[in-house]
């Protein structure tokens, strides 16, 4: 009876242990190595990055057993004399009076095509399948980037990722708060067809447009510009409206087609607006993620951090995950995908560029569910990384435009639920059962002058 008690408990003993250690492996293969590196056989010079002598190595093959590198860009030591921060700072963001469009058309050209990236001697960049790339879309609203740009200084491991900020307005205020950023590579981009340089003519507003109210009968009579062309409630274009969605598809066409450090870049794109607010743990979550996409649901194609939810519940939902179809006005927030998806978004670009909603995200559910083949599948976190805080902007108007109040709510709910962050697994929850619809557009995009222009970006005839 002894021995067979001690043997109970030896077999109870080596059970758990094993057990252990499963579930540590478990985790392991949960979480993505974001520090693996490759060997690569050929080293260059990167000259198209601000003319610094920067040393790069290109992958020309892997082991199938580890991450695949595009592009390794090794850190400058401390005691470097190089002085390129310094000469970025005199040779760009010159003086340029606003009012002067046509500088400002070369100046934003130039930059464009420079691709200078700051930041590079004191943190170096690694671009593999295994990366990720932020990318902010900003308007002229500094007070709400600032409160962004603060949130992803604190995110972990930021200093990995290569920032890109894409502009539609050139400030010096602007500038300055990219130019302040010390805590990871950051590379800024200008759309060039904004109203800031187009204010007169199209794309902007030209003095003979057709008033938005205005009759179509009213509009031929006057031979205002677009008369022969309002949308399908009967109006006519308003510019103001019409940029968001023109910067949307050229960002994502320079980016994935016109940067050379993106050029054989595998990994994901995650896209931001300038008025959220991040947690600390969204890139890492951000991985977690995109391991259980790898084991669970293949046929997934985007991720995505932030959602709505008015009841954020990170005790029992903060290492859960749903898995949906693409929904507008659910999962636009924190989208984060690789270059397949700009490739279907791609190939329906005729559809993108005539849907007439003035509305990307719209416009991209019509896409997700008449073009695009099985529906763009995602998998999207139940407790959100990511807060809007914008209190005012394109479709919400408040007489209180002090994000302040939003801010400290969010922080506060953060450092409440700080040990719900930073899971040791995700796990998927279920599936959603919000009813899929093609949505009913909006309107505001019936010119024709939107749709060509828009075509022009994807097809690449027109960059600047």
């Amino acid at each position: 009876m002894r021995l067979s008690l001690r043997r109970g408990l030896r077999i109870l003993l080596v059970t758990a242990m094993v057990g252990f250690v499963l579930l540590n492996l478990h985790v392991l293969y949960n979480t993505p190595d974001s520090t693996s590196s490759d060997r690569s056989k050929t080293t260059g010079s990167l000259s198209q990055n601000g003319g610094t002598d920067t040393h790069v190595q290109y992958t020309t093959g892997q082991s199938s057993a580890t991450p695949k590198l595009s592009l390794l860009i090794t850190p400058k030591p401390a005691n470097s004399s190089s002085n390129s921060t310094v000469n970025a700072k005199q040779r760009y963001h010159r003086n340029i009076t606003v009012n002067d469009t046509e500088a400002l058309k070369y100046e934003i050209a130039r930059i464009n095509a420079e691709q200078y990236v700051h930041n590079l001697d004191k943190f170096g960049l690694s671009l593999g399948s295994q990366s990720l790339v932020i990318v902010i879309q900003t308007h002229d609203r500094p007070e709400y980037l600032k409160i962004l740009l603060d949130s992803l200084r604190k995110v972990k491991d930021v200093e990995k990722s290569l920032l890109i900020v894409s502009h539609d307005v050139y400030s010096s205020q602007l500038n300055e708060l990219i130019e302040a950023i010390d805590y990871c590579p950051v590379m800024q981009i200008f759309f060039p067809f904004s109203q800031q340089i187009y204010s007169t003519e199209f794309p902007g507003q030209h003095a003979n447009d057709c008033p938005r109210n205005a009759k179509k009968d009213e509009a031929l009579a006057s031979k205002c510009n677009n008369a022969e062309h309002p949308d399908k409630y009967g109006h006519y274009r308003e510019a103001k409206y019409c940029q968001a969605k023109h910067h949307w598809i050229w960002k994502l066409q320079h980016i994935f087609e016109g940067l050379h450090l993106l050029k054989d870049y595998e990994g994901n794109v995650m896209l931001l607006e300038d008025d959220y607010y991040l947690s600390e743990d969204i890139i890492f979550s951000t991985h977690m993620l995109r391991g259980l996409k790898e084991r669970e649901c293949p046929e997934c194609r985007m991720l995505v951090l932030g959602n709505y939810d008015k009841n954020q519940n990170y005790a029992i939902n903060g290492a859960k995950v749903e898995r949906a179809f693409w929904i507008s006005s659910k999962h636009n927030m924190g989208m984060t995908f690789n270059k397949s998806v700009w490739l279907e978004i791609k190939k329906c670009s005729d559809d993108f560029c005539t849907f007439d909603d003035y509305n990307w995200d719209w416009t991209l559910q019509h896409l997700s569910m008449k073009c695009i083949p099985d529906k763009i599948k995602l998998l999207v976190m139940k407790a959100s990384r990511i807060f809007h805080v914008g209190e005012c902007g394109m479709h919400k108007k408040s007489k209180n435009c002090d994000p302040d109040s939003v801010v400290k709510q969010v922080e506060a709910r953060l450092t409440e639920n700080r040990q719900h962050l930073y899971p040791n697994l995700v796990s998927l929850a279920g599936d959603s059962r919000f009813k899929l619809r093609d949505p009913k557009p909006n309107g505001g995009w019936g010119d024709i002058r939107d749709h060509n222009l828009c075509k022009q970006y994807l097809n690449g005839s027109r960059t600047r």
